[in-house]
C-alpha cells in the first residue's frame, strides 16, 4: 500500500489509435508503467465513457489528429490513485513521444473528499463497529439466546449504520449519499461482520477475535480497493478483496455515491454469504456457543415428593 504499482489496468481507446503516433504513445506508456496497461477499443466516446460508468474501464484514451493529440479522460470517482497515476504518466510519455495530452476528469470527487478516502472510512468503521458490538454481545449479554443474539446484532447494525451515515453527510458533510441505499449497506456490513465474529466464537471460543480482525482488518483492509484502487494492489489481493466483507462494502457505497443507476448485485451478494453462512453455522452449533441461558433445575412436586416418600 505504500508503494502501489499498476497491475492490468483497464483503459478504452477511441479515435485513431491505429496511426503510427497513437500507437507509439499506448506503448510508450504501457512500458512507463511496467506493460500493465490493457487497452480495449471502443466505438465511440459515447461507448468508452458509458463503461467508465459501468466501472469497467477507469480512463479513456481518445486520439485525434492521426495520432497526434490526445485526450485523456480519467475518473478520479474510479479511483483516485489511478486517476493521479495516469494524470502524471501520460503528458510525460506524450512529450516524449511528440504528442499533445490534455488531461480532463469527467467523474470529479466530491468537494468534502478530496482524496477519495471517506468511503473507505466509513466501510472499515462498519466492519470495525460490527464484530466490536458482537464481543459486547458475547460479555455484557452472555444470557441472551441464539434467536435474540442474531436479532440483538441486526438492531445495532440498523442503528449503527444510520449513526455513521448521519454524521458523515448531515453532520460532517464529508460526502452527499443517497441515504437510504448507504445506510442499508451499512447495515448489511456491519451484520455480517457481528455475526462473522459471533460464528467464529461458535467455533474457537474465546480466540475468535483472531480469526475475525485477521479477515475483516489485516486481510479485508488493504484487499478493499478503498484506500488503494485494486488495479494497483498485487492481483490475488485484488481479487480476494472483493470476496471479502470490507471490499465488498466498499464497492457497492463507491457505486451508490459517484455511479448512480450503475449498481451490481455481486458486493451485496458477498455481504448477505457473509451474513447468511454465519447465521448458519452459529445456529447449527449452538449449543457450543458460549453464551445462552442455563437451563433452571426442575423443581419437585408435592406428588413427586409423596411419591419419593412411599
Amino acid at each position: 500500500m505504500a508503494n502501489p504499482t499498476p497491475r492490468n489496468l483497464p483503459t478504452a481507446v477511441v479515435g485513431e489509435y491505429d496511426q503510427a503516433r497513437g500507437r507509439a504513445f499506448l506503448d510508450a506508456l504501457g512500458k512507463s508503467l511496467g506493460s500493465s496497461v490493457r487497452a480495449h477499443t471502443y466505438p465511440s466516446r459515447a461507448a468508452a465513457l458509458n463503461a467508465v460508468e459501468n466501472q469497467t474501464v477507469f480512463a479513456v484514451f481518445e486520439l485525434r489528429d492521426r495520432g497526434q493529440d490526445v485526450v485523456l479522460d480519467v475518473s478520479s470517482a474510479s479511483g483516485a490513485s489511478v486517476a493521479e497515476l495516469l494524470e502524471q504518466a501520460a503528458p510525460q510519455v506524450g512529450a516524449q513521444v511528440g504528442v499533445r495530452v490534455t488531461v480532463h476528469d469527467v467523474n470529479p470527487l466530491q468537494t468534502g473528499d478530496p482524496r477519495g478516502l471517506a468511503i473507505f472510512y466509513i466501510s472499515l468503521a462498519a466492519v470495525i463497529i460490527g464484530f466490536v458490538g458482537a464481543i459486547q454481545l458475547s460479555v455484557h449479554a452472555r444470557s441472551l439466546t441464539p434467536l435474540e443474539r442474531i436479532a440483538f446484532t441486526l438492531a445495532y447494525a440498523v442503528l449503527g449504520a444510520f449513526a455513521i451515515a448521519a454524521t458523515v453527510d448531515w453532520l460532517l458533510g464529508a460526502l452527499d449519499l443517497p441515504f437510504a441505499e448507504s445506510w442499508s449497506i451499512l447495515a448489511l456490513t456491519m451484520f455480517a461482520s457481528g455475526m462473522t465474529f459471533t460464528m467464529f466464537n461458535t467455533l474457537v471460543g474465546r480466540w475468535a477475535m483472531l480469526p475475525t480482525w485477521g479477515v475483516m482488518v489485516l486481510l479485508g483492509n488493504p484487499s478493499s480497493g478503498g484506500a488503494v484502487s485494486w488495479p494497483l494492489l498485487p492481483s490475488a489481493l485484488g481479487v480476494i478483496g472483493r470476496w471479502l466483507p470490507p471490499g465488498a462494502s466498499v464497492n457497492a457505497q463507491h457505486t451508490a455515491v459517484y455511479f448512480a443507476g450503475h449498481q451490481h448485485a455481486f458486493p451485496f451478494l458477498v455481504l448477505a454469504g457473509w451474513a447468511l453462512v454465519s447465521c448458519a453455522v452459529f445456529w447449527t452449533w449452538r449449543h457450543r456457543h458460549p453464551g445462552g441461558r442455563e437451563k433452571e433445575p426442575a423443581q419437585d412436586t408435592p406428588d413427586a415428593g409423596t411419591a419419593a416418600e412411599a
